[in-house]
């Protein structure tokens, strides 16, 4: 997702942490062009290598910045994990929805994963932090079915105040918030946005799509039960394809394999 801003890597690594958990490619794929926060990885793992040397994996350190990174502790992040030893940046668009997917295609992209609709939506609740470029959103806008509509599943006053701040063609440099004045709290205040139609996204719109998923995302409404579903959740998105043993590395430096 294209997220940028004071949450900028809470809502990138929440989306694409156990994905790949190469930084290198977290950083060079065009989804991420904007993330920032890398230099802060370099930094800790750098301090790491002086007194545990060969110890302490990227993807460890992936995983736990972006646990402690929220005010509130909310799950446990089990360690072990090893670094790749290939990264391509393929890998990220064939493995990440976009926010143009449908609901014919999120499910499909978070099952590959062995994750279930309820992590689909509560992982969803990360665009409750952060902002979005335009382009990520202005077909919905201007040109939805290629007729130059707007989605009519988007709030029309809504719509026209996107309109106000993105017009056509978008300029590549705008953004807007992705949850209107909540981007800087972690809460469930997006989840009622997209119950109002507000949701920024197509892939935000089409978690209403589904009864299940709209059922959940009324569920998550409450901040106890998101919460709660959120740190579950990532738990489970940081299991994905884990290398442990002797598989790939402990890399010294997280931008480059070992030599």
């Amino acid at each position: 997702m294209d997220g940028v801003g004071s949450g900028d890597l809470v809502v990138g690594v929440v989306l694409k942490v156990a994905v790949v958990l190469w930084v290198v490619i977290l950083e060079d794929a065009r989804p991420n062009l904007t993330l920032g926060g890398f230099e802060a990885i370099d930094d800790i793992k750098s301090q790491i290598e002086k007194v545990y040397p060969g110890i302490v994996s990227c993807a460890d350190i992936l995983a736990l910045f972006a646990r402690d990174a929220f005010k509130r502790p909310m799950w446990d992040v089990p360690t072990g994990r090893r670094d790749g030893r290939v990264s391509l940046i393929s890998d990220i668009s064939e493995n990440l929805p976009s926010p143009f997917s449908d609901f014919s295609t999120l499910p499909t992209l978070f099952e590959m994963k062995g994750l279930n609709i309820n992590d689909l939506v509560a992982l969803s609740g990360a665009h409750t932090i952060g902002v979005a470029h335009c382009g990520a959103f202005s077909r919905r806008l201007f040109n939805f079915t290629g007729k130059g509509n707007t989605d009519p599943s988007l709030d029309p006053t809504y719509a026209e105040t996107l309109k106000s701040q993105c017009p056509n063609p978008a300029n590549p440099a705008t953004t807007v918030e992705m949850d209107p004045q909540s981007s800087l709290s972690f809460d469930t205040r997006y989840f009622a946005t997209v119950n109002q139609n507000k949701g920024l996204f197509q892939s935000d719109a089409a978690l209403l799509m589904n009864p299940t998923s709209a059922r959940i995302v009324k569920q998550l409404e409450v901040p106890r039960a998101f919460f709660n579903q959120f740190g579950k959740s990532m738990v489970n998105m940081g299991d994905i394809e884990v290398l442990v043993g002797n598989a790939g590395e402990i890399r010294k430096n997280c931008r480059v394999v070992n030599p």
